[in-house]
């Protein structure tokens, strides 16, 4: 199984549909590295993991009029985080949850304090970065923009680990930068999941993800987070989806096609 899928859309679409925490999938040899046992590993997954994301890419994908790339993360995120700064320029460090997390959810250990992160950020952070700029100068080169949506979800409740779940938790926080996320993509954002329930703006997640080579450089690049509070589309935690998945998907696809045009 590749770590990473880029799936191809329409080839003049401008749109990439990024899921990098959709994976509960671990290989042995680093699962090795983890202090939990099974059972605390399968539960920590249950509240790490963005279930259905990849799915729900998927089928949004699959009703657009004009097809969005996907670039799919196929491992957890226990393995590398792809959208953490693989150094001290990472707030996340602070609680254990850099790009190679030290820490769970609860501030329990996950891998000992003094574990090495590069083995496994040359292994699998770096391809993953490499491959998403590569994916990202592609639609530049053959349409002239790039428009990444970035596809996450979060826990009703706030887990420890939050740095800033204090403020609103709303059915579908919209993520943004100041440079990469336009007034009009926003706008397309916030009329594309209005049957969805209230949308808000950076809480309890802000920003979105950028390739470091484009980032506050190029402005042909646009970017947006979407998270989707999980009491929406299933049953917490780690549980099965349920119907409120198709109407997710078709605003999404509703967001993928006003952004082509």
């Amino acid at each position: 199984m590749p770590s990473f899928e880029l799936l191809p859309g329409a080839p003049d679409s401008p749109v990439i549909l990024h899921i990098p925490h959709s994976s509960r999938e671990i290989p042995p040899d680093v699962r090795t590295g983890i202090v939990l046992d099974d059972t605390a590993l399968e539960r920590e997954l249950d509240h790490i993991v963005d279930a259905h994301t990849a799915d729900l890419a998927e089928t949004s994908a699959k009703s657009a009029q004009r097809p969005p790339w996907r670039f799919v993360n196929r491992l957890s995120r226990l393995v590398v985080d792809p959208e953490r700064f693989p150094d001290e320029r990472e707030e996340m460090l602070a609680v254990g949850m850099g790009a190679v997390y030290t820490r769970t959810t609860h501030l329990a250990d996950l891998r000992p304090a003094n574990s090495d992160p590069e083995p496994l950020i040359e292994r699998y952070f770096r391809p993953y970065a490499r491959a998403m700029t590569e994916a990202v100068a592609d639609r530049l080169a053959a349409t002239g923009r790039a428009v990444i949506i970035d596809v996450h979800s979060y826990p009703t409740a706030r887990l420890p680990y939050e740095l800033h779940g204090e403020g609103p938790r709303p059915p579908v926080c919209l993520g943004t930068d100041s440079f990469h996320t336009p007034p009009e993509l926003l706008a397309a954002a916030r009329e594309a999941f209005a049957p969805c329930g209230e949308t808000g703006l950076d809480s309890p997640f802000s920003g979105t993800y950028v390739p470091l080579e484009f980032y506050g450089r190029d402005p042909r690049v646009g970017a947006l987070m979407i998270e989707i509070r999980r009491d929406t589309y299933m049953a917490e935690p780690g549980g099965p989806a349920g119907p409120g998945l198709t109407r997710l998907a078709r605003a999404l696809a509703a967001l993928v096609d006003s952004v082509a045009r």
